[in-house]
């Protein structure tokens, strides 16, 4: 792996408070890269109303799959037009094939347009503005893509990382019907429009998607030019053959999938992936769905019957490691396979959207022998979580008495007892009676979720304030090893200077052929 060009002196937030970012003196430089016009708050009822297509293809059927089919039609009828070869068949990228080493930071649901995308920025450039290209994983823009709101989503805020990125879609990006993420990410043209969406079931079910669905906002050919200056240079040019695709990382093959609006898969891309799977080499899935969550395996079905997870699994497809995105934190569980091998399941979704808590994650030992508790991370830790939503709760329930805040030390010791760990950091001191009713009544309030019909409560709790606890990662790939960073953006300038480094692990190729993954977790051991 090549040299980290930043220092790892900062430690991390299961080392000290500070390490999280609390009692921050000096907020950081990145909040104020952000529109002064871009305050995103999903109080206000734009966004919740421009985000009903959700409701609406979960209540009445995702009409993903057919538009999905037609942009792909469309791609190849756009390339025969210009006399440009048609998109691969296989869909792969195979521009870093060649390549014997391969860094890539990978962002998950980045696009709120606001301070708490633009506090990633700094840490981003000092810790991987030297990687080889980047991937957005899940919900690139917010609410309901749009392609004017690519503008000040992407374009502006990595208009200064230089090499291309690559994308795969969320369930907001198909509000639109996909038409801002194939127009920035697939060169489709602007003012094309999206296949229009097509209902089943009864007809007063289809007159009522039809009357309530909302269509994609108009752009046009001068929309697009206009923000893309942003980004012009030639190194940051990418383009991708569609929604889905892989792309050939060195020694890697990176393979990013589309879950649409409701978390499944196409017959057709099943079909792709089973054929792009296939081989020797070790492969990282990224979708917009993470498999294991809050202690939890979700279902990720493929339209037809089956589901993602037992291609992830088979051996003969050799994953090592599955990166979702969605819900707005980061998760890390290494899941022991019956044939000895461990895959990474990875949660990164927390480049830019809401906090999704993590004080509601159980302890993890419910998944034993697959995965322990003593073996799982996440950050936010849980107490910290806490303390953040105490806050939060204060403020918007309980008229900002006080009576609701719980320090963070005192959070870590409340949740380490409500879980059966030990504390992951020092948390000296009693913790008091106020703390503990403060605490019973914030911990049971939901605040999770990464859509309007998940959860209510995790939008509307949205914050900038500091610390933000937003994440990315970088992968550093060779022959040999492969590196998994989680990198933290608290919003705070001393960890801009100095950046965060809250999770490591590090698989190497046994004589065997296998990978071995081992932890290098800073600071404490137990999350």
């Amino acid at each position: 792996m090549r040299p980290l060009p930043t220092s790892e002196a900062a430690g991390p937030s299961r080392s000290s408070t500070r390490g999280a970012g609390w009692g921050c003196r000096t907020p950081g430089l990145g909040a104020r890269l952000a529109p002064r016009e871009s305050r995103f708050s999903w109080l206000r009822p734009g966004p919740l109303i421009q985000s009903r297509n959700d409701i609406l293809a979960r209540r009445f059927g995702d009409p993903t799959d057919e538009q999905r089919r037609e942009w792909l039609r469309r791609l190849d009828e756009y390339a025969r037009a210009a006399g440009a070869p048609l998109p691969p068949r296989d869909r792969l990228i195979t521009r870093f094939a060649d390549r014997e080493r391969v860094s890539v930071a990978v962002l998950g649901d980045p696009g709120e347009g606001d301070a708490s995308q633009y506090v990633v920025v700094p840490v981003l450039d000092r810790v991987a503005g030297d990687t080889d290209f980047a991937v957005l994983c899940s919900d690139v823009v917010y609410p309901a893509g749009g392609v004017r709101a690519y503008a000040d989503r992407f374009y502006r805020p990595y208009a200064d990382y230089p090499g291309p990125i690559y994308a795969l879609p969320g369930n907001h990006d198909w509000y639109d019907g996909l038409a801002g993420f194939m127009t920035a990410f697939c060169d489709a043209p602007p003012d094309a429009g999206a296949p229009r969406p097509v209902f089943t079931g009864s007809w007063w079910r289809r007159l009522l998607c039809k009357l309530l669905w909302r269509p994609a906002p108009s752009a046009t050919v001068e929309d697009v030019a206009d923000m893309r200056w942003y980004r012009d240079a030639e190194s940051q040019q990418g383009g991708q053959p569609g929604p889905y695709c892989a792309i050939d990382a060195g020694p890697v093959r990176l393979v990013l999938i589309d879950t649409g609006i409701d978390g499944h898969i196409d017959r057709d891309q099943a079909e792709w992936l089973r054929e792009i799977s296939a081989g020797d080499r070790p492969k990282i899935l990224l979708t917009g769905r993470p498999i294991y969550t809050y202690a939890h395996r979700q279902d990720s079905p493929v339209e037809g019957g089956g589901d993602v997870n037992e291609i992830v699994t088979d051996p003969a497809f050799n994953y090592v490691a599955c990166i979702g995105g969605d819900d707005h934190n980061y998760q890390r569980y290494p899941v022991l396979q019956r044939d000895g091998r461990t895959i990474q399941y990875v949660v990164a979704g927390g480049s830019g959207a809401y906090l999704s808590a993590t004080h509601q994650i159980p302890n993890v030992d419910r998944l034993a022998p697959a995965v322990h508790e003593e073996d799982f991370r996440c950050y936010p830790l849980r107490g910290d979580s806490l303390a953040h939503f105490s806050r939060r709760y204060d403020k918007l329930l309980g008229f900002g008495l006080g009576r609701l805040v719980i320090s963070p030390e005192e959070a870590t010791t409340i949740m380490a007892e409500r879980i059966g760990i030990t504390p992951p950091r020092p948390s000296p001191g009693a913790v008091s009676a106020r703390a503990r009713r403060a605490a019973d009544r914030v911990h049971p309030l939901p605040a999770r979720g990464s859509a309007p019909a998940h959860n209510l409560m995790s939008l509307l709790f949205d914050s900038n304030a500091v610390p933000q606890f937003k994440s990315f990662l970088r992968l550093d790939v060779s022959g040999h090893e492969i590196v998994i960073s989680c990198w933290a953006a608290t919003g705070c300038r001393e960890h801009e200077l100095d950046p965060v480094l809250e999770d490591r692990v590090r698989a190497v190729r046994a004589a065997d052929g296998r990978w071995e993954w081992h932890s290098e977790t800073p600071g404490r051991a137990v999350p």
